[in-house]
């Protein structure tokens, strides 16, 4: 049994998903939602917040990994910084708690969930509801993104723990 934390890191909103590989390798979601983060407030409050609230995640269900969106290239500058701060404080958050974080490429994660790396955001909401079995999609987005980075994790570690075999 493995249990993983997915994060999708935002400005604005940070999205978590919790998901957990049982004995028979079937998939299922144990939490998601997401961390909305006020403009108005100063940036060292919103990274707080984030840190918090994920440590409080971390604290109550001890998973095993936590995975996380790889940097990637944005147009806004300003935005890409305050994307890595809070990308940091993620990291920060699991490393507090002794987990291994780690990271994947948009693409990779996209491949792993829907079987293709340039997948819409509506697709990869879709498939991650079916793969873990969801009566609704995953609302909002970034909850699903975080969904899916999770999955992404936990279809590496098979796989990987088959090529070792």
């Amino acid at each position: 049994m493995m249990l993983v934390l997915g994060i999708d890191c935002g400005n604005e909103c940070t999205g978590y998903g919790l998901v957990e590989l049982d004995s028979r390798q079937e998939l299922a979601c144990v939490e998601y939602g997401v961390i909305r983060l006020s403009r108005q407030a100063p940036l060292c409050q919103r990274l707080a917040s984030v840190f918090k609230k994920l440590s409080t995640l971390i604290e109550t269900h001890h998973p095993d990994r936590v995975a996380i969106e790889e940097v990637f290239y944005a147009l806004n500058v300003k935005s890409a910084l305050k994307l890595g701060q809070v990308r940091g404080v993620a990291m920060l958050a699991a490393s507090c708690h002794n987990i291994q974080v780690a990271e994947y490429a948009p693409l990779t994660i996209k491949s792993a969930v829907v079987g293709y790396g340039r997948a819409e955001k509506q697709q990869v909401q879709a498939m991650v509801s079916s793969l873990l079995g969801l009566q609704e999609i995953p609302q909002p987005a970034d909850a699903a993104d975080a969904l899916a980075i999770a999955i992404c994790d936990l279809h590496t570690s098979i796989t990987l723990g088959k090529q070792a075999v």
